[in-house]
């Protein structure tokens, strides 16, 4: 053959060869990361083609329109390559083209819902004091509150009795809050009713009304997190690993696919901190990322807004009358989160010839701290006047620094003045101008230094200026050193104090310190003290001190489950006292009464269904046993907090079923939760039967008890075991071979933990 005919014909078979197609069956790998796919692939001319679908199912933008089998090598961006021992179809995406990935979220845990159960409680708090001076009465704080599914209504005063001669218009019954209060945690919003406190921004004051609120409550949800936390962003091609290190302190690890992502899993810290994250590929290859962060919960992640809006009476005459009430007065504040960089704030007030508003906000700084700025306008009696604030602040682990200056015109008024007024107060002008500067620094080893400045000038141009310098450190073990000084510009004297506090162990402290006031006069106390541990036991106190006469004091203290008991005199100035308190609560739940020490907040009332001397513990602590009712009270228990409660029926009867012994619950504030871990005691025996020769059943009869869906397997010796039997019982027994018989017979003591009958006849 000639030259030109062999080579026309070898390039026309390499066309051809080129031109041939097949297909391969490949797994699909994106971005190193496994899809647990398997594609078909067409192999044609030494390219590869995908069908359009299947590309779009892991993120490959193919164009609009395309459909069908497509070339890799024709998509813009998108890398490919044949992994021909693995099978194979790795394919690279670019980042932008892959989903973002969240790490982190705004809640610290899941949303336990809070419950309340119907219940009655008294607290009570009695003081006793005998003075040589003559000075002999008795007095107790009470507390009344009734709770359940409608909310919590509580009312709160002071009785007091002198002895002898030498009563006092202070005798007789205080009242101090009455009000009913309802909490929706599902919508972070309390409704109340009574006496209250209206709602304050850091620009404006709070006053006491009778009447009615609206506010939104983020304590009803402790699980969130409503300010702005640091959001750290990053771009990893492979999959990697992601660890968060806060301050050089490991905080989150997380695994992430290829693609950009996210990190905002840091709810536990403020000020000014560093943060690093550190992602790791399959290869063991780190990148490092340090970003510097500020985060402050004086602003409000965006989107978020919080408000309260009272509308009542002014109270008056508050600890001295039971009811006094003055003129009509509105209180409202508004915050609103425009971006987490940014909060609104706002607020207005009304009453009887007042009218007030104002509006503020706290910026952030960027990472260098907070701004806040306000300014109100108020028109009382026809009188005009204004006021604005400017604040800011910075810390960090190293130091820290607060300003704030709060500036009024003469005819600024505000409903804390109006009340005043109301209440014939003299001094019941504003202040024309108020500054506040605090520094801190916190060198390594040397301790923590602050500064303070405190000024104000009345109306008139009466100025009142203070100077606070202070100084602790931490010394061997836990003890530490306190230095204060306080000065009054303008005035020659200065006051001081020096204190050493050395701990002995959870509960046991002494402290001694030397104190020097204004007018150079020193005084020297020393102290030695033991706290009662919380789950009951005694606690002293003894103090000495010296200057200006001496003072002497020892007192005991004795807390058990029910109520805690002081006792104690001092001398003073040749002066002695003997006084004593008694203190405690007083719960009717679940048709029973229980005392317990002051309940403060919320408490858990556990019922092990009237088994008693059964172990409980709270997140794996044990706390006691129940009572002989088979009650627990729990009286210190967090409003809202998830709590774990855990029983342990190792000792309790075998006859005894338990179907569970751990639950998690949280409680509204100011109620109390029964808490039932349903124990019930079965009837159970073992029961021998025989047949009508006096032989054994044969082993895997199938026994039923008649009336229920009970059933139970014959064993050996003719044995079968059942539980929930009554005082008359009817067995049916089906044999291997298909026959059947039964048998009845009774139990004489329901309550044995485990009855052994017969043997019995089956026929």
């Amino acid at each position: 053959m000639r030259a030109p005919a062999l080579a026309l014909l070898l390039g026309t078979e390499l066309v051809l060869a080129q031109e041939q197609s097949y297909q391969l069956y490949l797994q699909l790998q994106v971005n190193q990361m496994p899809t647990q796919r398997i594609i078909p692939v067409t192999v044609q001319g030494g390219r590869y083609l995908v069908d359009a679908e299947d590309l779009r199912s892991v993120g490959v933008r193919v164009p609009d329109g395309v459909q069908g089998p497509t070339a890799l090598d024709g998509i813009p961006g998108l890398g490919s390559h044949y992994n021909e021992a693995q099978q194979q179809l790795e394919l690279t995406l670019p980042s932008d083209w892959l989903p973002r990935q969240q790490l982190g979220q705004t809640s610290v845990y899941d949303m336990t819902p809070a419950q309340s159960d119907l219940g009655l409680l008294f607290n009570y708090d009695l003081f006793y004091n005998h003075s040589e001076d003559g000075a002999h009465y008795l007095s107790g704080l009470l507390e009344q509150r009734a709770f359940g599914g409608f909310g919590v209504l509580d009312n709160t005063g002071v009785y007091r009795h002198s002895f002898d001669d030498f009563a006092t218009e202070d005798d007789g019954y205080r009242r101090f809050d009455s009000f009913w209060r309802y909490n929706d945690q599902p919508r972070m919003t309390s409704y109340q009713a009574g006496d209250l406190v209206t709602g304050a921004l850091t620009w404006n004051s709070a006053v006491r009304l009778g009447g009615v609120q609206v506010s939104r409550n983020f304590g009803l949800r402790p699980d969130l997190v409503t300010y702005p936390l640091p959001r750290f962003s990053g771009d990893a091609q492979v999959p990697t690993s992601v660890d968060l290190f806060i301050n050089n302190a490991r905080v989150s690890s997380d695994q992430i696919n290829p693609g950009p992502f996210t990190l905002s899993n840091v709810p536990y810290i403020s000020g000014a901190g560093t943060a690093t994250v550190i992602t790791t590929d399959a290869l063991g290859r780190q990148v490092a990322t340090i970003v510097p962060f500020y985060v402050t919960n004086s602003l409000l992640q965006k989107g978020l807004y919080d408000y309260s809006l009272s509308i009542g009476r002014l109270r008056e005459d508050y600890g001295l009358k039971n009811f006094s009430y003055g003129s009509h007065a509105t209180s409202g504040t508004f915050r609103y989160g425009v971006s987490n960089a940014f909060t609104l704030e706002s607020h207005a007030e009304f009453g009887e010839k007042l009218r007030l508003g104002g509006l503020g906000g706290t910026f952030a700084v960027g990472r260098w701290g907070t701004l806040g700025t306000s300014w109100s306008q108020s028109e009382y009696d026809s009188e005009r006047g204004h006021q604005y604030s400017l604040g800011y602040s910075y810390y960090s682990p190293l130091f820290g620094i607060g300003m704030q200056r709060l500036q009024r015109t003469s005819g600024y008024a505000d409903l804390g003045r109006v009340g005043a007024l109301e209440d014939d107060l003299l001094d019941s002008a504003l202040a024309r101008r108020v500054d506040q500067l605090t520094f801190s620094v916190n060198p390594p080893a040397l301790g923590s230094f602050g500064i303070g400045y405190f000024a104000s000038e009345s109306m008139d141009g009466e100025r009142t200026r203070l100077l606070n310098l202070s100084w602790s450190r931490s010394l061997w073990g836990n003890s530490s050193l306190y230095l204060s000084l306080n000065r009054e510009i303008g005035d020659s004297g200065y006051s001081a104090l020096l204190q050493l506090i050395v701990p002995f162990d959870l509960n046991s402290t002494f402290s001694a310190s030397l104190e020097r006031d204004n007018q150079g006069d020193y005084r020297q106390r020393v102290n030695f003290g033991r706290t009662p541990p919380t789950d009951g036991g005694v606690g002293y106190n003894l103090a000495y001190a010296t200057g200006n006469g001496q003072y002497r004091q020892a007192d005991l203290t004795w807390r058990n489950r029910y109520n805690q008991l002081q006792a104690g005199v001092y001398e003073d100035e040749g002066r002695t006292t003997h006084w004593g308190d008694l203190s405690g609560s007083v719960v009717a739940m679940d048709d029973g009464l229980f005392a317990a020490n002051r309940i403060n907040d919320a408490f858990v009332l556990v019922s092990t269904s009237g088994f008693s001397d059964v172990p409980v513990s709270f997140e794996h602590q044990p706390i006691g046993r129940t009572d002989g009712d088979g009650h627990l009270l729990v009286p210190w228990v967090p409003s809202y907090y998830r709590g774990q409660y855990e029983i342990d029926p190792l000792n309790l009867p075998a006859n005894v079923r338990v179907p569970e012994v751990a639950r998690n619950i949280a409680v509204h504030q100011g109620s109390g939760a029964l808490l039932e871990f349903g124990m019930q005691r079965v009837a159970a025996a073992s029961i021998v039967l025989i047949d009508s020769r006096g032989e054994v059943l044969p082993r895997g009869s199938k026994a039923e008890l008649i009336g229920s869906d009970i059933s139970s397997y014959v064993g050996w010796d003719g044995l079968v075991y059942f539980e929930g039997l009554g005082e008359f019982n009817r067995l049916r027994v089906v044999r291997p071979d298909g026959g059947d018989c039964e048998v009845a017979f009774e139990l004489e003591n329901a309550n044995q933990e485990l009855a052994l009958v017969g043997p019995l006849t089956c026929r």
